[in-house]
This record gives C-alpha cells, sequence and structure tokens, in this order.
C-alpha cells in the first residue's frame, strides 16, 4: 500500500523468496478456494456411494464452507504478528494436506464431513496467511494482493470441473487424493520466507480498522448466488438430466471461460468498480433467472445462462476483493476478512436453496410417477411385459427415494424378443424425457431465489466508489 515504509517488505523479501515461490504460493491458494467448490461434480457419486440424501450430502459443501468463514478472520490475526504467516502457513498446508488423504479414506460421511471441517481449519490459515506471503514473494503490495486474488477467483471457477473430469475418469476419493502433493508443494516457499514479512505501518488517512461493508456484503450475496449456478447446476445434470460428470464438467467449463473474458474486457474499458461490480451483479442475476426458465432438458441451452454467470463473476469477484483490501491494514486481516464474507454466502445460498429444491423435487414426484404409469399402461407392449416392468420400476423409485430415479435397471431386468425391444426403447426413452422435465420444474424456484440474491448485491455495490479497479484486476481471472 502507498502509505508502507519505503523499504518495508519488498527489499526484505526479495532475497528470501525462492524460485516459483510466487506460483506454488497461489496455486495453494487456489486449491483451497477450488475445494469449496470441486466437489460439487463429485456429489452425486458421493450421495450414490454413501447412501445419503441430497440434503445431508450438501453437508459436504456446507461443513467446510461454514467452518472456513468462521476461522478466517482468527487465522489472519495470527498472522499479522511479527512471523506469524509463514508458521500459520506452513501448518495450514500440512493440516489441509493430512486432512485431504483422510477425506480419500472417509467410508462413511460423517467421517467426511468431519475430514471436510479440519481441511477447512487448515485452509483458513492457508489463505490468510499466503496473502502475506505473496506480497513478500513479490516484493510488491498490489502485485502480491492481485495475485492472491486471482487465485481465489481461478480456484472457485475452475474447481467444479476439475472435480468432474477426476471423478469421471478415476473416482471422487482422486479429488482428494490430488491435492495432497499439489498443497505441499508451497511448504518449502513458507519457510524460505519466515523473516521476510513486516508489520505495517497504517497511511495517514487510512479507514478504520473494520471490514469495508458494502464491498463485504456484496461479495456475500454473489458467493450465495454463484452456490446455484454451481451446486444446483451440477446436481441438475448429473443427477435430474443424467448426464456424467465430465459431460457436466465439460459444460460448466462456460463460467470461468466467461469470467477470464470478462477480466479482459473490464481492463479495457477501465468503467470503475462501481460499474463493474452493478453490471456484474445484474449479469449474474439474468443468468441464474434463465437457468430457471430452461425450455428443455439439454445441457446446450444452458450455455448462454452459464456465460452471463461467468461474465458477471469476472466483473465483480476480483475487483470487489480488491475494494475491501484497498487501504486498510492489516493486509492478511481484511484478507480474511473477504474470505469470511464470501464463505458465508455459500453457506447461506446452501442453506435457502437446498431446503426449497429438495422440497420441490419431492412434490415433483407423484405427478412423475402418476405420469409414468399412464405411459406404461398406454404402451404397444403385451401386459405380462408391463406388469414386469411396472414391478421394477416401482422397486426402483423405492430404492432411490427422494432423488431422481435411474429407470435403466428395471428395462435391463426384461427379457424381450426382438420385436418388443424397440418399444420398450421408446417406452424408456418416454419416461426419461417425463423425469428430466420433472426436475427441471424442480429447480426451477431454487434458480430463481439465486437470481434474485445476486440482484440485492446491486444495492452494496452502489455504495462503492466509482474509481479504477483495485489491485485485484491487472492479473484477472
Amino acid at each position: 500500500m502507498r502509505s508502507d515504509p519505503p523499504q518495508a517488505p519488498a527489499a526484505r523479501a526479495a532475497p528470501a523468496a525462492p524460485r516459483g515461490a510466487v506460483a506454488v504460493l497461489a496455486l495453494a491458494v487456489g486449491i483451497v478456494l477450488a475445494d469449496s467448490a470441486i466437489v460439487t461434480l463429485a456429489l452425486p457419486e458421493i450421495l450414490r456411494e454413501l447412501g445419503a440424501e441430497v440434503a445431508e450430502v450438501a453437508w459436504v459443501l456446507t461443513g467446510y464452507n461454514l467452518v472456513l468463514a468462521l476461522a478466517a478472520v482468527p487465522a489472519a490475526r495470527l498472522c499479522v504478528r511479527p512471523s506469524g504467516a509463514p508458521v500459520a502457513g506452513t501448518v495450514g498446508l500440512v493440516l489441509f494436506a493430512a486432512a485431504s488423504a483422510g477425506c480419500a479414506l472417509a467410508g462413511t460421511l460423517g467421517v467426511l464431513i468431519g475430514a471436510r471441517i479440519v481441511q477447512a481449519l487448515g485452509g483458513a490459515l492457508v489463505i490468510a496467511a499466503c496473502l502475506e506471503l505473496l506480497v513478500a514473494a513479490t516484493g510488491d503490495e498490489r502485485r502480491g494482493a492481485a495475485r492472491w486474488a486471482a487465485a481465489g477467483v481461478a480456484g472457485a471457477a475452475i474447481g467444479p470441473v476439475a472435480g468432474g473430469l477426476l471423478t469421471e475418469a478415476i473416482s471422487w476419493q482422486s479429488i482428494f487424493i490430488a491435492q495432497v502433493p499439489l498443497v505441499l508443494l508451497a511448504v518449502p516457499a513458507t519457510l524460505a520466507l519466515r523473516g521476510a514479512t513486516a508489520p505495517h505501518a497504517a497511511p495517514a488517512h487510512a479507514p478504520p480498522d473494520r471490514p469495508h461493508v458494502a464491498a463485504n456484503l456484496a461479495l456475500a450475496l454473489l458467493s450465495a448466488a454463484l452456490t446455484a449456478a454451481l451446486f444446483l447446476l451440477v446436481l441438475l445434470l448429473v443427477e435430474g438430466w443424467r448426464r456424467s460428470p465430465a459431460l457436466a464438467a465439460v459444460t460448466v467449463t462456460v463460467i470461468p471461460v466467461a469470467a477470464i473474458a470478462a477480466g479482459a474486457l473490464a481492463r479495457l474499458a477501465r468503467a470503475g468498480t462501481r460499474a463493474e461490480a452493478v453490471a456484474g451483479a445484474i449479469l449474474m442475476a439474468g443468468g441464474l433467472v434463465c437457468l430457471g426458465l430452461l425450455p428443455d432438458a439439454d445441457p446446450r441451452w444452458t450455455l448462454a445462462p452459464q456465460a452471463l454467470v461467468g461474465l458477471g463473476l469476472g466483473l465483480t469477484i476480483d475487483s470487489l476483493t480488491a475494494v475491501a483490501l484497498a487501504d486498510r491494514v492489516p493486509r492478511a486481516l481484511h484478507g480474511g476478512w473477504t474470505i469470511a464474507a464470501r464463505h458465508a454466502g455459500v453457506v447461506a445460498g446452501l442453506a435457502l436453496l437446498t431446503p426449497i429444491f429438495t422440497a420441490d423435487l419431492r412434490d415433483a414426484q407423484r405427478p412423475a410417477q402418476e405420469a409414468i404409469a399412464a405411459l406404461v399402461i398406454d404402451a404397444p407392449l403385451p401386459a405380462t411385459t408391463k406388469l414386469d416392468l411396472a414391478d421394477g420400476l416401482g422397486r426402483q423409485l423405492q430404492a432411490e427415494g427422494g432423488r431422481v430415479p435411474d429407470l435403466r435397471p428395471a428395462f435391463a431386468a426384461l427379457r424381450l424378443p426382438p420385436a418388443q425391444r424397440a418399444r420398450a426403447a421408446l417406452l424408456e426413452r418416454a419416461l426419461d424425457d417425463q423425469l428430466e422435465r420433472a426436475a427441471t420444474r424442480a429447480f426451477r424456484d431454487a434458480f430463481l431465489l439465486a437470481g434474485g440474491l445476486a440482484l440485492l448485491a446491486v444495492l452494496p455495490a452502489l455504495l462503492l466508489g466509482g474509481g479504477a479497479p483495485g489491485p485485484g484486476r491487472p492479473a484477472g481471472p
């Protein structure tokens, strides 16, 4: 910041920073913040393998984000002490890696959630410490803060994609296994930077030592809305429409790609933080409302709404973070407030949206079952085949109560002559279409509410200054 002593951390940090320190520290921040969303595409697989309900498995996300929100500020207070950031960062990295291994070995949902809570405690230390360490490693206040903000945005956007690809290619456990060596890469950098950080002198006209309320409130509301764009959309694609995790992962790449494009456009336009935040919140709200009004169960219909969400993400998150940090010291403490706000928003979004779509999903089951029964009765198949099929469908519906059922096992169990197979295939497609329409309707209200949360972020965004984007913008997402 402008008020730091002329030779403060820059002169001390540059000689101590090992080669690649900035890259591995930014990678650690990205992984920790990606972890709040990276398991999203693995949730359907976890749900089935561990025999849980949707509301229960949501705690794999909620527990992590809740603890991260509560622990971010206390962790930041540890990091503002002399030599606190390197020690806290090292402890946090080791704790996060150990808990990631515990997640991979979890055999029950309770153990998995417990390991996620320990992960979050380690993650809070990593995020708070890496803000100070990145400034020390780059030797520049603004550049270090920019790297920290950009790594967080990139991790949150790319996390679900990486999770989906790993789940499809290997298993959901591989998500956590892959994190262990990647996070530990940063340990040598944190150890090498011991003594490279320095206390901060407050600017002459510094704002009071409290968080930037408007920027952090906008971050919380937008994070709550972004939960819908990732958590709900992934469940709709994989659980509702029965698409593979890999296809879902490719589909949601639209969000990070659009976020990167928005960052580049914003650097050219230089419209100012307030204009960017307001425009981004409106774009995100529009995209979520469009996801709530999908005309068909075709993933291609989600691409344009996702592009709007991604553009909104790219215009808002890193510039709002920069505003929340600008001219506020201690730096790590205010970084902790931004992390607390973002993850409190995620928790609020999950708490609000999960009961809505699970209730709507239950309400949609009876009409869907009645429609399925009518289609089976009217199908051009022998009566004995219809009875066998109805019995198999009934068992499948009961076995997967509370979730959108997979009807394929009931059809696979039929022993049909060649003349009836084509008719049975047409019936299976018609039943799947009915379930997809029911699932699409069940997610509608939750998407619309998420759009409302994004639109609410316009109010605190209007209270921001209208100046040029802060230190988070140059690096982009």
